[in-house]
């Protein structure tokens, strides 16, 4: 099923972790809709068995994998088999993330490292684990889900969450530069506050709205959309940019 589109996809195979669910999985599905083939990572395997019957009609498209990527010895392994099923990865979208909303005073040792864990340092090494197969795909591209706190602090979320994206932008320039030796482009898109489960474990998420110049809350078809054109071939001269999906209420 490929939908009419201004972009060009050419049938890649795109990784995409956190894909089971919230924005991660509007973006699988997006990628899916214009003909590429999509491995969605997920936390559990109840996230996991849900995106399957999101995604069941695009068949052997689409395939699964639960893994914990904060055990990063279990990256390589993970990455070989993708390659293994699919024959390429020439895209790698890095979505799975870790909330996390405490004040300052009461944020624990290991709720840092948690955060940190996930967010941010599974990311570099999930990118360094598919670098060998990246470097040998098809328009290569590394896309980063960040967050409109990576930019400015955000209201709701904690310094934790906010450190994780903001290292995380600062991970994307420094890849895209690193990387452009081998034409893969490195970008980051930054969501503001989207209708997702995340969002509505955030304090006083209602009041969040009113904050935001559009008057509402994003949707992840939205954050998608910006995905799907970092992806595309006609991104080519795009690379260590952050893409603001939030409304207006960061503009930097």
């Amino acid at each position: 099923m490929i939908s009419n589109s201004v972009f060009n996809f050419d049938a890649r195979t795109a990784i995409v972790t956190g894909g089971s669910r919230n924005i991660g999985l509007a973006i699988a599905e997006s990628f899916l809709l214009v003909g590429m083939k999509v491995a969605v990572i997920g936390s559990t395997e109840k996230s996991l068995s849900s995106a399957r019957k999101t995604l069941f009609r695009f068949g052997d498209s689409c395939e699964f994998w639960q893994c914990d990527l904060s055990e990063i010895t279990k990256l390589k392994e993970i990455v070989s088999s993708i390659n293994a099923r699919f024959g390429s990865i020439d895209v790698l979208v890095n979505c799975a993330g870790l909330l996390e909303s405490k004040e300052v005073e009461n944020i624990a040792e290991s709720d840092w490292d948690n955060v940190i864990d996930l967010n941010m340092k599974a990311a570099f090494f999930l990118i360094q684990e598919s670098l060998p197969f990246l470097r040998a795909g098809k328009s290569p591209r590394i896309i980063n889900i960040s967050s409109n706190a990576g930019r400015m602090g955000g209201y709701a979320s904690g310094s934790a969450y906010a450190a994780s994206k903001g290292g995380l932008i600062a991970l994307t320039y420094s890849l895209a530069r690193k990387l452009a030796k081998f034409n893969i482009t490195v970008n980051t898109v930054a969501p503001g506050t989207i209708e997702s489960e995340m969002s509505k474990a955030l304090p006083n998420a209602e009041l969040l709205a009113t904050r935001i110049p559009l008057g509402r809350l994003g949707k992840t078809s939205e954050v998608a959309a910006a995905v799907c054109y970092l992806a595309s071939l006609e991104s080519s001269f795009t690379t260590g940019a952050v893409i603001d999906v939030n409304g207006g209420m960061f503009m930097g």
